[in-house]
């Protein structure tokens, strides 16, 4: 093993560790006895240095692979490197919506969680070997459960991260348990060792123990992404983590969690088509037939169970917090969706196609998703600390007391419930179409007939939301104030949702050319 070849595959989380050690030393050795709001300041700006410096690093590396033998454990470029780069904006964003929070008097330390918790999300996108993969999560993890419990006055963040904590251990051991399996069918823990192993080996593939494998691993994966009914924790996690937190869970953990899946499902089957030269592969597709069946039936029946129920119990929530995490819910059904149906079951091109189109698909939204997120939750984050409550009501008159913050949360509540011209359109449109464009039977056109009724029945509570800001008086008309910086980066992130939509090949072509 070379450290050096070590050292640069993993440049852009060695610059968020140095990065969060910085603001660490900096907080603690100089800024002691400085005021909150300063210190705030510095910590946040040193982070969001630390995430453009790692964008840098990440076009450095773009291409890089980290090997052990002939096995590779980290690779970048393609999907990856738009993943990665999603996931260091959307934490950038939310660092600089942390300047007004004043929950916790050790904001060195929250920052510095906050860029370890990203470096384990970069692992994440980027592994091809189990253990590589099962320490990315827990570092990613063990991060936003220290996230959401940093508002130590709080009993709801303490019982939210208790939730958090006892659901996420649990699902990491089913991960490892399923992990475990795959290892002992194929005797490697590399993803293209093992997709290559269970393609050439029938006795494998048919083996009830690679179905027990997938039904444990879909279970541990459906808990990263708050997929029902794996769901329990995400309501509680959203509604009592400190805004910030709350955040960095609904949009750069889900970033890496579904770049994760994509690795496993979609490129897995890219790289067996890569390493076996298409006809090997096909010659093998009765095989691999028979995974793809596995798992594109387990993703369904998430798929379809977390739409229903996530959109159903969002229409009873009175907090919006617990809105956004059934929204959120919701949403994950329409990404494995895609996730379901990203491999046509004939053809080496159209194989080709079909993996990259879905993944730039599921990519395309969950980077949206995060975005507008990240937004939400700022504007909720404000009228909190105005209101002291994220109730239906502390929004009524919002209008009155705060045009441009209700002129944002319009635009982002929007494009969750995907009304055109804005980017939420866009993105159900094109995960949809690649949905369909698989000619897999029946069960795609029922599932996304199903996901375009669930999406009406979401414009129902974002209305509601929408009704109070705009239409309901308000019951104290003081005019609501955000820190300067917070109000442009919710106006940037607005405008970036209505240029997106407006002009959808922007980002689209931007995730293309990652592939060329």
């Amino acid at each position: 093993m070379n450290f050096l070849d070590l050292f640069r595959a993993t440049l852009p989380e060695t610059v968020l560790e140095v990065a969060a050690l910085l603001v660490l030393a900096i907080d603690l050795l100089f800024l002691k006895r400085v005021a909150l709001k300063i210190r705030v300041a510095v910590a946040a700006l040193l982070g969001v240095a630390g995430c453009v410096v790692a964008g840098w690093a990440l076009q450095v590396t773009a291409g890089e692979v980290f090997r052990w033998g002939n096995e590779i454990l980290l690779a970048s470029g393609g999907f990856i490197t738009v993943a990665q780069a999603g996931t260091l904006v959307l934490t950038a964003l939310t660092l600089l919506l942390l300047l007004e929070e004043r929950f916790t008097p050790h904001i060195g330390e929250f920052v510095a969680v906050v860029l370890m918790a990203a470096a384990g999300g970069l692992l994440v996108c980027g592994a091809q070997d189990l253990l590589v993969i099962f320490i990315g999560l827990e570092l990613l993890s063990l991060g936003l459960y220290i996230l959401t419990a940093f508002h130590k006055t709080s009993g709801a963040s303490a019982e939210a991260a208790l939730k958090y904590y006892l659901f996420g251990g649990m699902s990491a051991a089913f991960l490892l348990f399923g992990f475990s399996y795959l290892y002992g069918l194929s005797g490697s823990t590399n993803l293209l060792r093992i997709f290559a192993t269970l393609a050439g080996n029938m006795d494998a593939a048919q083996s009830p123990f690679l179905l027990v494998a997938f039904v444990l691993i879909v279970t541990g994966l459906g808990f990263k992404v708050a997929a029902a009914p794996f769901h329990f924790w995400a309501p509680d996690a959203y509604e009592g983590a400190p805004a910030p937190a709350a955040a960095l869970i609904a949009s750069a953990s889900k970033v890496a969690s579904f770049a994760l899946i994509l690795n496993f499902t979609l490129a897995g089957h890219h790289l067996v088509l890569q390493h076996l030269r298409g006809a090997d592969y096909f010659g093998a597709l009765g095989n691999v037939g028979i995974m793809a069946f596995w798992l594109s039936s387990a993703f369904a029946v998430l798929a379809a169970v977390s739409m229903v129920f996530g959109n159903l119990a969002a229409l009873a929530q009175s907090s919006v917090r617990r809105l956004l995490a059934y929204s959120a819910i919701a949403h994950a059904g329409y990404l494995l969706l895609g996730v379901a149906y990203g491999l046509p079951r004939s053809g080496a091109a159209a194989a080709y196609a079909g993996i990259s189109g879905n993944a730039n698909a599921v990519l395309y939204y969950i980077l949206t998703y995060g975005l507008t997120t990240v937004g939400a939750f700022g504007v909720v984050a404000v009228v909190e600390r105005a209101t002291g409550s994220d109730r239906l009501d502390a929004f009524s008159g919002l209008y009155r007391r705060n045009k441009l913050l209700a002129g944002v949360l319009l635009v982002l509540f929007l494009s969750l419930a995907g009304i055109p011209p804005l980017v939420g359109f866009w993105a159900k449109f094109n995960l949809f179409a690649a949905v369909l464009s698989v000619g897999a039977g029946k069960a795609p056109f029922v599932l996304v007939v199903l996901a375009l009724a669930m999406s009406a029945v979401s414009l129902y509570y974002y209305l509601q939301v929408l009704k109070r800001a705009f239409v309901t008086p308000a019951i104290d008309e003081t005019p609501i104030k955000a820190h300067w910086v917070t109000t442009v980066v919710l106006l940037a992130i607005a405008l970036a949702v209505i240029l997106a939509g407006c002009f959808p090949a922007l980002l689209q072509g931007w995730i293309e050319a990652a592939y060329r």
